[in-house]
């Protein structure tokens, strides 16, 4: 027998099992994003990549990015992320599009990753944004966005926590160690891997990025200082504001977080898990200058993404997927011969028109093969028009788990498969 293809290294295979999961994930960003009042978009799966060239840093494009060219020798690239994108659909609308906007969307997308668990080289994202405002209260929106999906999804406060803090501030606070203006964005990055790299490895690549031992020493002080948010007005207003969403309990201030992407301007934040993996689940910010760099006039913006890989680990491991996922077929209809095939097609049509999922049996088998065929998709309930049934205007309908099994007029079949049906299929 020849060898099975495998699939392409850093994909995933999604069967029904894992579909249902993703499904119920998608469904609570769906449902949280539109409650708080954001439309649904999406863009191309390719982009030129100088769309990302622009802002979006050199590690993202030249060492993630699956970049190739095209017959024309254009540069293309798979979309590696998705505010580039959002930054270039404003700027092409933005004397059309109603301000402040609130777009959320989520797809596939490819990054040119070390696959390990928690990490492939394609995912889907949740990407979604508020453009055309500066107020803080946009920031304490989106974040409260974030900290109502996990609490939609079952995680609380003591599983899951968004670190928030001000990029503006830490550009204040680098001012104070006389770190040159030119050199902030690579210190930007330094401040990024700090939980990233061993203390040995994260002070090399400080000392590299062009800082001196006694602004290395200045910085980690800073780093430290739990209580910096105080001297930014913008954050201050952050917290009063957040408490007013009533899910304050989910985020805290932590100055170690920056963001790598060079496009953030003010406020930022990520999401970690607590205890367990420790993991990264999203990250975002302000970018207020990002649709002016990609050619429109400048707005300002807010937003964040989330991968969809860790999201569902993090949410296996807490325990709070539900179990009997996804839309299993509740009833089958079963075929005793070829001459009652016209039967049982009718009443499987019947059934689903009462909004049940049905399965009819494709072809006239042993009725023990077809029981057990439910048994394995886990339906609970069969019919059975045979020709006795047929000729007496009846049905048989038999409850699969607990095997019992009553003729009813074929008027009636419908109320009995109801009845035999679980409570919460």
């Amino acid at each position: 027998m020849a060898d099975i293809i495998r699939s392409v290294k850093g994909t995933r295979d999604f069967y029904p099992e894992e579909m249902a999961v993703r499904r119920w994930m998608f469904d609570i960003i769906r449902d949280v994003s539109t409650r708080f009042g954001y439309q649904e978009y999406d863009g191309p799966c390719l982009e030129f990549l100088d769309l990302y060239a622009a802002k979006s840093g050199e590690e993202l494009v030249k060492e993630q990015a699956f970049v190739f060219s095209s017959p024309g020798d254009d540069m293309l690239t798979l979309r590696p992320e998705l505010t580039p994108t959002l930054a270039r659909m404003v700027a092409q609308k933005q004397y059309e599009i109603p301000f402040p906007l609130r777009w959320w969307s989520l797809g596939p997308f490819w990054r040119y990753e070390n696959p390990q668990r928690g990490r492939t080289r394609e995912f889907y994202q949740w990407n979604i944004d508020l453009v055309g405002t500066e107020s803080t209260a946009a920031d304490a929106e989106i974040v409260a966005v974030a900290a109502a999906f996990f609490k939609e999804a079952g995680l609380s406060s003591g599983q899951v926590r968004i670190y928030v803090n001000n990029r503006r501030l830490m550009d204040q606070s680098l001012s104070t160690l006389e770190v040159p203006k030119e050199l902030r964005p690579s210190v930007f990055r330094v401040i990024d891997k700090l939980d990233k790299l061993s203390e040995n490895e994260w002070r090399a690549f400080a000392l590299d990025s062009g800082l001196t031992d006694i602004q290395v020493e200045g910085l980690l002080r800073i780093l430290n200082d739990e209580d910096l948010w105080q001297d930014s007005e913008e954050l201050v207003q952050f917290f009063e504001l957040i408490k007013s969403f009533g899910i304050e309990e989910y985020i805290s201030y932590n100055p170690k977080v920056i963001r790598g992407l060079d496009y953030y301007t003010g406020t930022v934040f990520e999401a970690f898990e607590l205890g367990g993996q420790s993991r990264a689940i999203l990250g975002g910010g302000r970018y207020d200058n990002l649709v002016a760099d990609v050619g429109g006039l400048p707005l300002p913006g807010v937003g964040f993404a989330m991968g969809d890989v860790v999201m569902a680990l993090v949410l296996e491991d807490a325990g709070v997927i539900p179990e009997n996922l996804g839309y299993k077929p509740q009833v089958v209809v079963t075929v005793f011969e070829d001459e009652t095939l016209i039967e049982s097609m009718a009443a499987a049509e019947e059934i689903r028109k009462a909004g049940l999922r049905v399965v009819l049996y494709p072809e006239a088998d042993k009725l023990g093969k077809q029981f057990k065929y439910a048994d394995r998709l886990d339906i609970p309930v069969a019919v059975v028009l045979g020709p006795d049934e047929i000729k007496n205007g009846q049905a048989a309908v038999k409850n699969l788990k607990t095997r019992e099994q009553v003729s009813v007029a074929r008027t009636d079949m419908l109320a009995q498969v109801e009845k035999f049906l679980p409570s919460h299929p």
